[in-house]
C-alpha cells in the first residue's frame, strides 16, 4: 500500500518518516561533535560541508512530505487515546513538522549570511539568497543551535511515546508505523 488508509501509514510516509528522522538525528549528533573540533582540525570543514547537505536534503524531504500529508493524509490518532495524549500527540507533531522547516532554513541563513554559496556532496553549489546583516545571523544561529537541541528533547518524547502505548498501553501504535 503505497497511500495512507484510515489505519495504517502507507509506504511513502513510512519510508519518509524514517529517511528524516534518521537523517535529523544524526544530523544533531554530527552538530554536537562539529561543536567540539577546532578550526584546524581534518575534519572541521568536512563535517560542517556533510552538516549542510544533509540539512539541505532533510529540508527538500520535509517539503516533500508536507505535500504527501496533503495527498495522502494521516490516519487519525487511535480512539483509544486520553483527550491530553491526543492533544500532546497534536502538538508533538506540529512542532516536529516546524522544526523540519526551521533548523534547516536557520542553517541555510547562518551558512550564507556572507553572501556565499556553499557547496552540496561536492556536486554543485547552493546559492546564497542575499548577505544578512550580523544581527539576523546571531540571531539564526540561537535560533539553529535552541530549535535543534530542543528538538531531541521532543525527538525522545515522540519515541517514548510510540514506545509507551505499544509496550505498556498494549494499544499496537508500532504496528500502523512498521
Amino acid at each position: 500500500m503505497i497511500r495512507n488508509s484510515t489505519e495504517r501509514y502507507g509506504l511513502v510516509s513510512k519510508l519518509l518518516h524514517s529517511l528524516i528522522a534518521f537523517s535529523i538525528i544524526g544530523l544533531i549528533g554530527l552538530g554536537w561533535w562539529m561543536v567540539g573540533l577546532s578550526y584546524y582540525d581534518s575534519w572541521y570543514h568536512k563535517g560542517l560541508e556533510l552538516h549542510r547537505a544533509i540539512g539541505v536534503c532533510v529540508l527538500l524531504l520535509a517539503t516533500v512530505f508536507a505535500i504527501w500529508k496533503v495527498i495522502s493524509p494521516s490516519p487519525g490518532l487511535q480512539k483509544s487515546l486520553k483527550p491530553m495524549e491526543k492533544v500532546g500527540a497534536k502538538v508533538v507533531h506540529i512542532v516536529l513538522l516546524l522544526s523540519m522547516f526551521a533548523v534547516p532554513l536557520t542553517g541555510y541563513a547562518i551558512s550564507t549570511s556572507s553572501g556565499n554559496s556553499f557547496t552540496f556532496f561536492g556536486l554543485f553549489d547552493i546559492p546564497s539568497v542575499m548577505a544578512i546583516t550580523e544581527t539576523i545571523r546571531d540571531l539564526a544561529i540561537s535560533l539553529h543551535y535552541y530549535i535543534a537541541y530542543g528538538l531531541i528533547a521532543v525527538i525522545l518524547l515522540h519515541a517514548g511515546a510510540a514506545f509507551k502505548h505499544q509496550f505498556i498501553d498494549k494499544k499496537g501504535t508500532l504496528k500502523r508505523m512498521f
